[in-house]
C-alpha cells in the first residue's frame, strides 16, 4: 500500500511537472490557444483514477467517477474566476478562483452526492455557462507567440513547483475516501500551476487569456477521460481500460484543437 502510494505521488510529480513545464513553454511559444489546448489534456485524473484502480480495483475507480464530470464543471468556474479576480492581481485571482472551487466541491462532499446522471446534466449546463462567459462576455483577446529560450534552470523550477502541486492533489485524492477522492482526482492542480508560471513569465493579462482554450479542452477533455474509465476499467481492466481512455481522449482533444485554432481562434487576432 505505501509503496503503491509513493509510487503515485513520484508519478504525479514527475509526469505532471514535466507536462506542465512543457505546456508554459508552448504557450509562451506558439500562442495562448496551443497552450491552453495542450494543457487541457487529461493529466492528474489519469493518474489518480489509475492510482485507485491500483489500491482497491477496477470497480472502485470506475465508481469514484460518479463525480467527476460534476467536479469537472467546477474547473470551469475556477477558470471564470480566474478572469474575474484577476483583474487585481494574480494571487488574488488564484485565491479567489480556487475559493469558489473548494466551496463548491465541500458541498458535494457534504452531501454525500453520487448520481452520475446529475453530474453529466450538471456539467453540460456549465459548460455552456463557462462558454459563454469566457467567450462571449469577457473582453480576452488572444496572445501570439514570441522568442521563447528555454534554459534547464527555468524549466526544472516549473517542474518542481507544477509537479508538487499535482502531488499534493493526488496524495488527497488517495489519502480520502471515494467521494473526495472522485473530487480531487479532477482538482484544478494544472491550472494552478499553468495560470502562475504564465503570469510570473508573460504577465496578468496573458494568463487570463489561457482561460479560454483551457476551459474548452481542460473540460471536454478531462470529463471524456472520466467518463471511458468508467465504462472500460470495469470491462478491459486498468491496462487496457487506461490506453483505451486515453486513445478516446486524443480524438476528443484533435476536436477540441480544431474548435479553439480554426472556429474561434480565426476570429481573434492574436496580440
Amino acid at each position: 500500500m505505501t509503496e503503491l502510494l509513493l509510487l503515485k505521488l513520484m508519478l504525479s510529480f514527475v509526469i505532471g511537472g514535466l507536462f506542465v513545464a512543457g505546456c508554459t513553454a508552448a504557450a509562451e511559444r506558439f500562442g495562448t490557444h496551443v497552450g491552453g489546448v495542450i494543457a487541457g489534456f487529461p493529466s492528474t485524473i489519469a493518474v489518480a483514477l489509475l492510482s485507485i484502480g491500483l489500491v482497491s480495483g477496477p470497480e472502485a475507480a470506475s465508481e469514484a467517477t460518479d463525480v467527476v464530470p460534476l467536479v469537472v464543471g467546477f474547473n470551469g468556474l475556477f477558470l471564470v474566476g480566474f478572469a474575474v479576480f484577476a483583474r487585481r492581481g494574480l494571487l488574488r485571482g488564484l485565491g479567489g478562483a480556487l475559493l469558489v472551487w473548494f466551496l463548491l466541491s465541500l458541498a458535494v462532499v457534504l452531501s454525500g452526492f453520487r448520481d452520475f446522471a446529475v453530474s453529466i446534466a450538471v456539467f453540460l449546463v456549465l459548460l455552456f455557462v463557462c462558454h459563454d462567459l469566457l467567450w462571449r462576455r469577457m473582453d480576452l483577446p488572444a496572445f501570439g507567440g514570441g522568442r521563447f529560450r528555454p534554459t534547464i534552470g527555468r524549466m526544472v523550477s516549473r517542474a518542481v513547483f507544477s509537479g508538487s502541486v499535482i502531488a499534493l492533489a493526488a496524495y488527497l485524492s488517495k489519502a480520502t475516501g471515494p467521494i473526495v477522492g472522485g473530487v480531487f482526482s479532477v482538482f484544478p492542480a494544472v491550472f494552478v500551476s499553468t495560470l502562475f508560471i504564465a503570469s510570473r513569465s508573460r504577465g496578468v493579462e496573458f494568463a487570463r487569456a489561457l482561460t479560454k482554450p483551457l476551459m474548452v479542452s481542460g473540460m471536454i477533455n478531462v470529463a471524456v477521460y472520466g467518463v471511458c474509465v468508467r465504462y472500460v476499467y470495469p470491462i478491459l481492466g486498468l491496462p487496457l481500460g487506461t490506453a483505451a481512455a486515453f486513445v478516446v481522449s486524443l480524438a476528443s482533444a484533435y476536436g477540441t484543437f480544431r474548435f479553439v485554432m480554426v472556429r474561434l481562434g480565426a476570429a481573434e487576432s492574436p496580440r
